[in-house]
């Protein structure tokens, strides 16, 4: 087994203490990532690891030395604080002056509210009458590109992976990241206007429920199947509860700058690192 290790900046004083406690013949570094190359995966080096992840504050993945990229034949990414740095509803509704809003999707994405569907149509109810050029402002003065995420993307369509976006959030920011970034397919919820304004309902995409937990399965499923392959060839990046059973159904499932609940599910963690940091885990040539 080998061990990558990673952060915003990895320094070489942490490199060194990882070799010496999990006894890796070699070590082959980047900037800000190294792979400790053929070690023993037991509970005493995963414990070593893990604490020495928390000191150094870096992201610590065990994976096959033959795990390559060209395995898979998808990646499904969330949007909302994993594609993007935002939460673009919460950002509407700080302009639209609703506070509340924010306060509901973080118990939605810690797990602590079970009807997804429920609490995502409460939040846009309480946005009645918002005018829409409000969601234009969002994009263009809040939304941002989580670091190392064009890279993942560019890097993924190039060996070959069908790129799918699936997320609660909403078609007027997915159809513009797909535009943007070159992505294969959305799966994604519709706000629905009238006059200009905003009338408090949504509905789900090409007829379907609205996209929650299941919906997000349903995609991935969906996905794999068109492409003839199992959701084990999948990769799947989230960040909220609602990510859950997607990641569950997925070969390789990464929770990113995610809530506990994630974490504890998902096989990789990325706290530190860019959302890039997945490539790390194929080895040197990606």
């Amino acid at each position: 087994m080998d061990l990558v290790i990673q952060s915003a900046a990895l320094p070489t004083d942490a490199v060194q203490a990882f070799k010496v406690a999990c006894v890796a013949r070699r070590v082959r570094r980047r900037l800000n990532a190294a792979r400790l190359v053929d070690i023993q995966d037991d509970v005493d080096t995963r414990k070593a690891a893990a604490a020495l992840g928390k000191y150094w504050k870096c992201d610590c993945a065990f994976v096959p030395p033959t795990l390559a990229l060209a395995d898979f034949r998808v990646l499904a990414l969330d949007m909302d604080s994993t594609l993007i740095t935002i939460e673009s509803l919460d950002e509407l509704a700080a302009f639209a002056g609703k506070p509340q809003v924010a306060a509901l999707t973080q118990a939605a994405m810690r797990g602590e509210i079970t009807d997804y569907g429920a609490s995502l149509r409460k939040r846009v109810a309480l946005l009645e009458g918002v005018d829409a050029a409000l969601l234009e402002r969002v994009y263009d003065e809040k939304l941002r590109l989580s670091p190392g995420a064009e890279r993942l993307v560019t890097a993924c369509r190039d060996a070959g992976l069908h790129i799918l976006l699936v997320t609660g959030g909403f078609d007027f920011f997915a159809s513009r990241l797909q535009t943007r970034l070159k992505l294969d397919s959305i799966w994604c919820n519709r706000l629905v206007f009238s006059a200009g304004r905003l009338t408090g309902e949504v509905i789900g995409p090409e007829g379907a429920d609205i996209v929650d937990a299941e919906g997000k399965a349903h995609a991935l499923r969906a996905a794999c199947a068109a492409l003839s392959c199992p959701t084990a060839q999948a990769i799947a990046i989230g960040d909220g509860a609602n990510d859950l059973r997607m990641l569950g159904l997925a070969g390789l499932s990464v929770a990113y700058r995610a809530a506990p609940i994630v974490q504890k599910h998902a096989a990789q963690t990325l706290n530190f690192a860019p959302l890039d940091g997945v490539l790390e885990w194929f080895g040197a040539e990606q």
